[in-house]
């Protein structure tokens, strides 16, 4: 069986709507998958009805931004009650953050002579299907930045600009990785610590997460998924 457990759609910054994607991995030949959108569950309904309809295995799914020793980091769930208040009601504050995020990115940029960022990254945004009202992600920033000519492409708006340590890296409203994984359990969820390589941390500060991912309750490590170089 083939199985994909890490996959977006518009209701965060995917390009396909949650529907259209299940039909996408139905004839892929995906057996098994969870949508992972960024923490928001609005995809999960539409999501599950169509994979469920194409004879597809559906795992509710999101990815939670989290800080830990002022790093950010994602915690992907799996599993877990789509009903959940605490989850839901946890996800409302982190929606509210990641607004706030989006500004201040906006604010940065503007001081660097790239002025109109958010309109523009929002502009994105629903120009590929997305939810208007749903925060822009960084992925929209550097789309943006890409059609404004300020970058060559949304690798080079990373590197320069968006990612980590960079002055789109803005982690100050994300809960913890303690409090992240703690909603997820509670919720009945299990906790996967997302695309560990990604964070560029040394050898001993991984161990350290992982030890203290296991110490809050984490369950797994996410081993691959499509964004990786091959010697990751």
């Amino acid at each position: 069986m083939i199985v994909d457990l890490h996959m977006h759609s518009t209701a965060s910054d995917g390009v396909l709507a949650p529907a259209a994607l299940m039909r996408c991995a139905a004839d892929a030949g995906i057996g098994m998958l969870a949508l992972t959108d960024h923490d928001s569950l609005d995809g999960l309904d539409e999501s599950r009805a169509a994979a469920i309809a194409a004879g597809m295995h559906w795992i509710s799914g999101v990815e939670l931004s989290v800080q830990w020793q002022g790093v950010s980091l994602h915690v992907l769930g799996y599993a877990f009650d789509t009903g959940s208040t605490v989850l839901r009601e946890a996800l409302a504050g982190v929606q509210q953050g990641r607004w706030q995020r989006a500004q201040q990115i906006d604010e940065r940029l503007a001081a660097k002579r790239m002025p109109g960022a958010l309109e523009g990254a929002c502009a994105m945004q629903v120009a590929t299907g997305g939810d208007a009202r749903q925060p822009p992600g960084r992925p929209h920033f550097a789309d943006w930045m890409v059609e404004a000519g300020y970058v060559r492409d949304r690798a080079e708006a990373f590197r320069k600009w968006l990612g980590a340590g960079k002055l789109g890296d803005i982690r100050q409203h994300w809960p913890t990785l303690e409090q992240g994984v703690a909603w997820l359990r509670e919720s009945g969820g299990i906790a996967v610590l997302a695309h560990p390589c990604q964070y560029n941390l040394t050898r001993s500060r991984l161990r350290r997460l992982l030890r203290d991912l296991v110490a809050a309750g984490g369950q797994g490590v996410e081993v691959v998924n499509g964004n990786q170089p091959p010697e990751q």
